[in-house]
């Protein structure tokens, strides 16, 4: 049974006033009536409720040891965490079209109070998003049919035409949990985001927004931007993934009747929050002079190269076309080619940073007495929790003058006229040194606390959309929180989270075993794969430990090295997909992650997974009463699934390969592959009657060539410990004997997109 800790005396005031009538016969035997109410009853009552609380005080000695002993840990109680996420800000332009500086610190009291992180200029103008999207199959069918006439209309135009639909993206009521890939789902590997003014009448005015302002210095524009990242409980931030070098551009209005001004022009970063995509955040860029400023015509019957090639996007809502101002773009430089994937949750203008505190005025907390261990309290136990970070305890002494004493997190290691508090953010308490370990404040000595920023807790984690009004902006020449003019409005696109109650005793008491068993320390095979699982910023769907391999010498025997081979989660169900690959972000993320907890004189190595790329062709019989189609496609959906390098198959169902001591499933790593093992994969698959030999290829320099072995000898691929085979074309017919070659299904997208012409397509709406 578990030990709970014992309650000194667990009688309660009934008990008390119990045992207190049951004495009355032993010693007042002439009392034979205690009725409530009656003097002595009274006085019965009365030492009951004395002796109840004296009970509760010492039945909190066995509390107060238990949080003494976390002390001596090291391990406090965690305070409340405030809910953070990111708001868009809009100037109502009813009245008059103007921009608005909002000072960081503006406040949202409703539905509960958040404050401002961020500086923003907030523009008259509304971001809307797209991506120039990849055609469906149905869309490219009839786009080539088109493809004759397209080219005789842009006859002169260099390039492979290529068809896109223009897709809003990041739009309200748009489910946005999943993001948007604009490099994999899109024709040129970029977003968009359309700068709209209010109304087409007020286009221009809105346009002069953009301009100098009375000083001459330029316009800079928040952009705010929330990378489709798997962040880690306490929302810590990706450090260790290298920063994407990223390239913002904005239209000048430039088109084919103006060759010689630039379309787009690049923008300088001025701050980025991002930190190069680690983490959500907010950029500010620098904005270019008014008369740089633009959007090309619309209009393909004004502007034929309207939304072709490297254009901005043709938009087919016409209403939106009228208020169009300019356009963003956002991409990678040419050359980063390594980057595969680049997903978003949301982009959008006018952003800030919001976060669940609010500001409160300094205050005094008490006056010195001179004595030792002093404490006290900040009296903001009804409001949350402080922000260490921002809180500062000011002693003002009459004869040194007034200091700030800075935080420390042990007295213990203060000397006797050091000036430090030690303060406990989850209790609200300020506590000074002992006069050997930390300095006393002198008699008489006013403490004042200043920053303080209180809030936290779970009912900060909003849903979207329920942060409508900024209520109070900072004034810049007076300080002073004061309302808007004009009305600012919010639009919350993603819902608020990281907020979390104070921790309880009972739950830091359970930390405390992980915490003796170095559970954030890689030592053990396990360890590596359930931290490499647990890295900020890292998607990961499998992960491979390689004890003694250094992966740039494929070496094997190297005491000390260990190989983390990582791939990505995918969910994708198209049999013809490419296995996932890691690219160097995820790399990074997961190595910085196990850097820091791996022992000093272990050689860390995060790699991904070195394919050989593999063909296959077989025959097979239909069963009667089977759809042709429907078996063939099953077989390759069969032979894809065990061949899956996930742990989970392609289509969702659980994969043939089980979790064991060094991978969490998928192929095995360096497992040599038959083809009679695919055989029996094919003859398992419903609906099939009978298979032939299956022939297996293998793909060097994009060229199949067939392994030896065929119908006697068994056909063997070797596989080396750190490799896996990716089918990357199969070809399954009916009949008796499998077809003698293969083609590949794939092109490189990198190379298909730097030499597509993009045409706008519009979509054939029921």
């Amino acid at each position: 049974m578990p030990i709970k800790p014992p309650a000194l005396d667990d009688r309660s005031y009934d008990d008390l006033v119990a045992e207190l009538l049951s004495r009355i016969p032993a010693h007042t035997p002439e009392w034979t009536h205690p009725r409530p109410g009656d003097p002595g009853r009274t006085l019965i009552d009365l030492f009951a409720w004395l002796g109840d609380t004296i009970l509760y005080r010492a039945n909190l000695i066995p509390e107060r040891q238990r949080l003494a002993y976390l002390r001596l840990l090291g391990m406090p109680l965690k305070p409340a965490r405030a809910a953070r996420g990111m708001v868009a800000l809009q100037v109502k332009a009813d009245k008059q079209v103007v921009a608005l500086p909002v000072p960081a610190g503006a406040a949202i009291d409703k539905p509960v109070p958040f404050a401002t992180l961020n500086f923003c200029t907030a523009y008259p103008l509304t971001g809307s998003a797209y991506v120039r999207r990849k055609l469906s199959a149905a869309e490219q069918a009839d786009f080539n049919a088109l493809l004759p006439d397209l080219q005789a209309v842009y006859q002169g135009v260099e390039g492979t035409p290529t068809g896109y639909v223009t897709t809003s993206v990041f739009a309200p009521g748009q489910n946005l949990a999943q993001g948007v890939d604009i490099l994999e789902a899109t024709v040129d590997g970029a977003l968009w985001i359309a700068l709209l003014a209010p109304s087409a009448q007020q286009r221009a005015e809105a346009l002069q927004s953009l301009g100098a302002e009375v000083r001459g210095s330029s316009r800079a524009l928040n952009v705010g931007v929330v990378p489709a990242l798997d962040m880690a409980e306490d929302m810590e931030a990706v450090s260790t993934r290298a920063p994407l070098p990223l390239l913002w551009e904005i239209s000048t209005g430039s088109d084919a009747s103006t060759p010689d001004v630039p379309d787009m022009l690049a923008l300088d970063v001025l701050e980025d929050g991002t930190r190069g995509l680690r983490q959500a955040g907010v950029l500010r860029l620098a904005l270019p002079n008014l008369a740089s400023i633009g959007a090309p015509a619309n209009d393909p019957r004004q502007n034929l190269m309207a939304g072709v090639g490297n254009a901005p996007p043709r938009l087919e809502n016409e209403e939106e076309a009228e208020r169009l101002v300019s356009w963003l773009r956002l991409r990678l430089p040419p050359g980063q080619a390594s980057t595969t994937s680049l997903r978003l949750t949301w982009a959008g203008i006018n952003a800030v940073q919001v976060e669940q505190r609010q500001a409160l005025p300094a205050r005094a907390i008490g006056v010195s007495d001179g004595g030792s261990d002093q404490q006290y309290d900040l009296g903001i136990s009804a409001q949350g929790s402080a922000d260490a970070a921002t809180l500062q305890v000011i002693v003002h002494d009459a004869i040194s003058g007034s200091a700030v004493w800075p935080a420390v997190d042990d007295l213990g290691r203060c000397g006797p006229l050091d000036r430090a508090v030690q303060v406990d953010i989850e209790a609200g308490t300020v506590r000074f040194g002992n006069g050997v370990q930390g300095r006393v404040p002198s008699t008489g000595s006013r403490i004042v606390v200043d920053g303080l920023r209180v809030g936290g807790g779970s009912g900060g984690n909003l849903q979207p959309g329920l942060l409508t009004q900024l209520d109070r902006v900072t004034d810049m020449r007076t300080g002073a929180l004061a309302k808007p003019s004009p009305a600012i409005t919010v639009w919350q696109p993603l819902a608020l989270q990281g907020g979390a109650d104070a921790e309880t005793l009972d739950a830091a008491e359970r930390r405390i075993p992980a915490y003796f068993q170095h559970r954030d320390r890689a030592v053990t095979a396990d360890d590596y794969r359930t931290l490499a699982r647990e890295a900020p910023g890292a998607a990961v769907g499998r992960v491979a430990v390689l004890p003694r391999f250094k992966p740039h010498e494929r070496n094997s025997a190297v005491p000390g090295a260990v190989s983390v081979m990582v791939l990505p989660a995918r969910s994708s169900v198209d049999h013809a997909a490419p296995c996932p690959r890691a690219d160097r972000p995820l790399l990074e993320a997961v190595h910085g992650f196990l850097n820091e907890r791996r022992p000093l004189a272990t050689e860390l190595y995060v790699m991904g997974c070195e394919y050989r790329q593999i063909g296959l062709t077989v025959a097979v019989q239909v069963a009667d009463g089977f759809a042709r189609e429907q078996v063939l496609s099953a077989v390759r959906q069969a032979l894809r699934t065990y061949l899956w390098p996930l742990p989970i198959g392609p289509a969702g169902v659980d994969g043939p390969w089980p979790d064991t001591a060094t991978s969490d499933g998928g192929y095995p790593l360096g497992r040599a592959l038959t083809d009679r093992e695919l055989e029996v994969v094919v003859a398992r698959t419903p609906g099939v009657a009978g298979v032939s030999p299956v022939r297996l290829f293998e793909a060097k320099d994009g060229v199949y060539t067939e392994l030896p072995g065929i119908g006697k000898a068994v056909t063997t691929l070797t596989l080396e410990p750190w490799q896996l085979p990716e089918l990357s074309a199969v070809v399954v017919t009916e009949g008796v004997d499998a077809p003698a070659s293969v083609t590949s299904p794939f092109d490189d997208p990198v190379a298909t997109r730097q030499t597509a012409l993009a045409l706008p397509v519009v979509p054939t709406l029921c």
